[in-house]
């Protein structure tokens, strides 16, 4: 399973809006802080607002800012809203098919596969986990010179009128 950048990139602007914690914050300045695509970086930050994480402020002093408390917001609520709800599994019942179904009575597909049994335990633990995680805890347990060096470095990128 491999999930897209965004989620990084989403989880980071999350976390960094909690550390900043200065109203909106314009995605152009989000986006240089990490030195990636302005657009994409964009497009994750609507998702996040759409998923009711992230509120967009319009215009010159607009920007993004969380909407919840970084203890009410978990790693799950990030990835679901950037990857969407999808099981990562998709079981197809190949083992009904071709030669090998044929040869099988129907008792032995009663049951779910195990394979597919197996997948679905594991998605739901690793889903668990993550939504018992939130970005206070990312916060929490981040060393304090990380948020200091996000507010330094974020304070520096703000000054500039170009970005």
């Amino acid at each position: 399973m491999r999930m897209g950048e965004g989620v990084e990139w989403g989880l980071h602007c999350c976390l960094t809006l909690a550390w900043l914690d200065k109203g909106p914050v314009p995605s152009a300045k989000l986006a240089a802080l990490f030195d990636v695509s302005p657009t994409y970086l964009n497009k994750c930050l609507q998702r996040l607002v759409r998923a009711g994480i992230l509120i967009s402020t319009p215009g010159p002093r607009g920007g993004v800012q969380l909407v919840r408390a970084p203890e009410d917001i978990t790693l799950m609520d990030v990835v679901v809203a950037l990857e969407g709800r999808d099981a990562l599994f998709s079981c197809t019942e190949i083992r009904q098919q071709g030669a090998a179904g044929a040869e099988a009575s129907a008792r032995e597909f009663a049951h779910p596969c195990g394979i597919a049994t197996a997948m679905r335990r594991a998605e739901l633990a690793w889903r668990r986990e993550l939504a018992g995680q939130t970005i206070a805890d990312l916060m929490a347990a981040a060393p304090t010179s990380s948020a200091r060096r996000i507010r330094n470095s974020y304070d520096r990128i703000a000054a500039c009128p170009a970005r």
